[in-house]
């Protein structure tokens, strides 16, 4: 009964540990390269072609790839 009762109270106070870990890893510094609004405009938007462009060229090929399929039926 008491070692149910200190696993119990083990997993309860281990969160806190966790946290004390992460705050010794966060830094609070002003950034040493200040970042345009136009130069985050651009990074921004090249990330959201990255990964917006696959997605585009399987919804556009879509037609045929439903083609494709109905001319070679599955086993």
């Amino acid at each position: 009964m008491v070692s149910v009762f200190l696993r119990m109270m083990m997993t309860l106070t281990r969160p806190k540990e966790i946290m004390k870990q992460t705050r010794k890893m966060i830094y609070s510094k002003p950034p040493r390269n200040k970042i345009g609004a136009v130069q985050s405009f651009l990074v921004m938007s090249l990330f959201a072609v990255a990964m917006l462009t696959p997605a585009a060229w399987i919804l556009h090929h879509l037609p045929q790839y439903r083609q494709q399929s109905k001319e070679r039926p599955r086993d």
